[in-house]
């Protein structure tokens, strides 16, 4: 629920979607060590406003399913790579917010439990509930389903007011801005205008999610330093997807 005004926290409980492309910075694969302090720092601050957030993250900078399956590996197991690499960025992103000061802990939703946390919906709420930033990695735990749709179900499932979608741009625009300059910028969408009109910051099943759990989306730029902590306050640019 919208609750709040600018410079306040306008949530108690939060998910955020971090893709693995937002890490890589301007490398073209990998971690890009400067751009994760940057996200770790904004993590932990917006965590010292008394938000409980927990973090569902890509692995797209490692291996998308999708390209696996374009180079011949069979869906099912290309997503499994890439959940895989799901978990390399969790991991590195739970140190990283770490040396930040701030508590973290990474679960996954593939089970390795000599490298992290299995996930549980019990195992994330205790975490959040001692302020630690939760680090969701392994998507759903299926293949076929995107780290957007496991942000909504976990969104859903832990009770949370808000997904916060970080993107490349500062919000959900008529077309690609990056090709159309005449593209113009949404200030506020339903889900289900964004499931009729094709928006593609998200895949349908997500929106779907997020709309029948009424949890409305806020989608941002994640290029600036601040800019979690920035949409937790409601400042700079944004769209809001609300039911």
């Amino acid at each position: 629920m919208w609750v709040g005004v600018a410079m306040s926290c306008l949530w108690k409980r939060v998910v955020v979607k971090l893709s693995g492309e937002a890490l890589m910075g301007p490398l073209t694969h990998g971690l890009h060590e400067p751009t994760l302090k940057r996200v770790a720092q904004d993590l932990a601050a917006s965590a010292a406003l008394g938000v409980e957030i927990a973090v569902v993250v890509g692995g797209g900078n490692f291996f998308r399913g999708i390209q696996g399956a374009d180079k011949g590996i069979d869906r099912a197991r290309a997503d499994s790579i890439g959940m895989l690499a799901t978990v390399m960025n969790g991991l590195a992103l739970e140190h990283a917010i770490e040396k930040e000061g701030q508590s973290a802990r990474a679960l996954s939703a593939v089970p390795m439990p000599f490298v992290c946390q299995p996930y549980s919906r019990q195992a994330a709420l205790n975490h959040l509930g001692k302020g630690r930033v939760t680090v969701l990695a392994g998507g759903t735990g299926n293949p076929f389903f995107t780290t957007d749709t496991g942000a909504a179900l976990r969104g859903a499932e832990l009770s949370c007011d808000a997904i916060l979608k970080a993107t490349q741009v500062d919000g959900v625009y008529t077309a690609d801005p990056k090709k159309d300059p005449a593209a113009t910028r949404y200030e506020r969408l339903t889900h289900d205008e964004a499931i009729a009109r094709n928006i593609e910051v998200m895949d349908t099943a997500a929106f779907a999610l997020a709309r029948d759990n009424r949890i409305p989306i806020i989608v941002f730029s994640i290029q600036e330093a601040g800019a979690i902590t920035a949409a937790l306050e409601g400042r700079g640019r944004f769209t809001i997807v609300t039911p």
